[in-house]
């Protein structure tokens, strides 16, 4: 297992060839080119998503000092050199390579124990880095809009699922974006404007549909809000407001732990907010459930003494 590691390493440096080159060249790099040497060394998973007009925007240099930029560094044009970036994305540890480290570090037996000590410095982290006034502010944005979206693709559709569950008990008009294609989203989202709000959650890989489905939103005012793992995530890119939570693992799956404990402060919060119509919510909920018996067959009602805890019935 450690051979194998040991090729993927050697596999990933010899992918790295425009950061070496980057390095190589930056001393003859004039200053507009060092601001986005520097900016794409540092965030490179954000670069790769952006258009040479966008770039320049970020780092603010025109649009043609990224083009020259880009043959300076030895390709034909700007789409070249954003293929080369996007290999840099690839790059980063896939399933198999996770598990692979993920073997070589932890044995059988320290599994579990290891899994919750990462999980629970994962919300360590998310604690101590979370942005409050951004939190506030999702709050308030959700509780103003008059609709909502609700947006995660691949692992990250059980937060959406979640998330969109009980936001629809606090608020009105709230949709699970449904994301089998890219054309259901649009159409799902042909509505949006101004007065909604559009809550996209995506984390390493990041979803191109997801940062597409934000692009369409912003493009219509709609306010964007994240569930990302950071300030530097392509998500960020459309969005007003930044929820930031740890989720990397090195295993086969991504730790969802501190992203879900976000969204359950999220919808506290916003429950706090709402308390009397929530309440009334539930209420009604409750006589609906009674009357339609939706839990009559699958709700063990544990003081029922018909039924013994040795699990056999009284005659």
């Amino acid at each position: 297992m450690k051979i194998l590691f040991e090729k993927e390493v050697h596999r990933m440096s010899a992918k790295n060839e425009l950061l070496k080159m980057i390095d190589e060249r930056y001393h003859k790099f004039s200053k507009g080119q060092k601001k986005l040497a520097d900016f794409i060394r540092e965030d490179y998973d954000k670069a790769a998503f952006l258009t040479a007009a966008k770039m320049g925007g970020e780092v603010g240099v025109s649009e043609s000092t990224v083009v020259r930029f880009a043959t300076a560094l030895g390709y034909d044009g700007y789409p070249e050199f954003q293929k080369a970036l996007g290999e840099l994305v690839r790059m980063k540890l896939n399933s198999i390579q996770r598990m692979e480290v993920t073997y070589g570090r932890i044995s059988q037996g320290e599994i579990l124990t290891s899994v919750l000590h990462s999980d629970i410095e994962k919300i360590k982290l998310t604690m101590e880095a979370i942005d409050h006034e951004a939190f506030e502010m999702a709050v308030d944005t959700i509780l103003k809009a008059k609709r909502i979206y609700v947006i995660g693709i691949r692992s990250c559709s059980p937060l959406a699922s979640f998330l969109s569950f009980y936001l629809n008990l606090i608020c009105e008009n709230v949709t699970a974006v449904n994301t089998n294609s890219s054309s259901e989203i649009f159409e799902q989202l042909i509505r949006v404007s101004e007065d909604d709000v559009v809550i996209g959650i995506s984390f390493p890989r990041y979803s191109m549909r997801t940062l597409k489905a934000l692009e369409f939103a912003s493009n219509r005012k709609a306010t964007v809000i994240t569930l990302t793992d950071s300030v530097h995530s392509p998500m960020t890119l459309y969005s007003s407001c930044n929820l930031i939570a740890r989720s990397d693992m090195a295993s086969i799956v991504d730790s969802l732990v501190a992203p879900l404990s976000v969204i359950n402060a999220l919808v506290v919060a916003l429950c706090m907010k709402k308390q009397k119509e929530v309440i009334t919510t539930l209420e009604t909920l409750e006589q609906i459930w009674d009357e339609y018996q939706v839990y009559s067959k699958d709700e063990l009602n544990m003081v029922d003494d018909r039924v013994e805890l040795s699990g056999n019935e009284k005659e």
